[in-house]
């Protein structure tokens, strides 16, 4: 079983977000999805600055097995992105909730309604 903390919201492309109170959120992808992966050996992600709207492809995770495209679960302005990834993506395999995050954004407007609950996430994996 998948490990889903439940102070996350999730996207069914197995992306989440971690809102913050201060109209920003941190972005990810899930365990289920680095499990499905494999051992990941890259990850592209945006530039600083870059607007991007919800559902947009943001970056492009690649393992042994295959490569993966990353979709945003919510709008806004990428604020930071996670330069940690460029020298050692395999710690998406290690820690993909934590030290693994990928981007911070400044949230425009809400995250988007589609977002899964954890519960719901869960039972979206089966």
């Amino acid at each position: 079983m998948s490990n889903i903390p439940a102070d996350l919201h999730y996207a069914k492309s197995h992306e989440w977000l971690r809102l913050a109170g201060d109209g920003t959120a941190v972005v990810g992808i899930t365990d289920y999805a680095q499990s499905s992966l494999g051992d990941i050996t890259f990850v592209q992600l945006p530039k600083v600055g870059a607007i991007l709207a919800a559902g947009a492809t943001f970056g492009v995770v690649e393992s042994v097995k295959a490569a993966s495209d990353l979709y945003l679960p919510a709008a806004g302005v990428v604020l930071e992105v996670n330069a940690a990834l460029d020298a050692a993506p395999e710690i998406l395999n290690r820690d993909p909730y934590g030290e693994a995050w990928m981007l911070k954004l400044k949230l425009d407007g809400s995250a988007s309604a589609e977002l899964l609950d954890p519960a719901a996430y869960a039972s979206h994996l089966g």
